[in-house]
């Protein structure tokens, strides 16, 4: 692809660097960005900004957050006895979406995947079982994408459980093999959370 101008090829690159944006879709979104008002952009770059440099991390459950404890941790009608195990934000905002989960969250920041270098130590396990080990959680619901990495995190967390008065479960399978969970209808979301089953019956099955 040649360009008439570098600073045109430089932002173009910068936006090509984002997922599942092409040359010539980044190219589109920069030419479209360059005929709009100046104010517009400068908008856009002072969100982006103020995103990167003041936003934060629960330190309850890894969620992103404007505050040191999110809106959902610090919620008094939530019930801090259950805790939904996901992967990252659009999880929550998945389920969120559904209306039919009142308990908390606890965002791994991602799932095992030895190919991608991705270890136990690399997510935020260690927080959960130390959250388990307070004694305050009744209930882990596993709620990862039914996806090698996701059976094989669900796993290696089951194990690392193994003395702890806790019961697990996991979200029903109406949630198809490979689908990652915000991609799924609210409907299906919804139902997969209400009819969740104890994990033991899903390593069996």
């Amino acid at each position: 692809m040649e360009f008439s101008s570098k600073l045109l090829e430089n932002a173009v690159y910068e936006v090509s660097q984002l997922p599942g944006i092409g040359k010539r879709t980044a190219l589109r979104l920069v030419l479209h960005l360059l005929r709009q008002p100046e104010s517009q952009t400068l908008q856009l770059i002072t969100a982006l900004g103020n995103l990167r440099a003041e936003i934060k991390f629960c330190k309850s459950c890894h969620n992103i957050s404007d505050v040191e404890i999110c809106e959902i941790c610090s919620n008094p009608l939530r019930n801090k006895e259950i805790v939904c195990i996901v992967e990252d934000v659009r999880d929550v905002m998945a389920i969120e979406n559904t209306g039919h989960y009142k308990g908390l969250y606890h965002v791994l920041g991602g799932k095992i995947s030895p190919l991608d270098g991705i270890g136990p130590h690399d997510l935020t396990i260690e927080a959960l079982i130390k959250k388990v080990k307070e004694g305050t959680v009744k209930e882990l619901i596993f709620a990862l994408s039914a996806t090698m990495e996701g059976d094989t995190t669900n796993f290696y967390i089951y194990k690392q459980l193994n003395g702890f008065d806790v019961k697990t479960t996991t979200i029903a399978r109406g949630i198809g093999v490979n689908d990652e969970l915000e991609y799924a209808d609210e409907v299906t979301l919804g139902r997969s959370i209400l009819h969740r089953i104890p994990f033991e019956n899903a390593i069996k099955s």
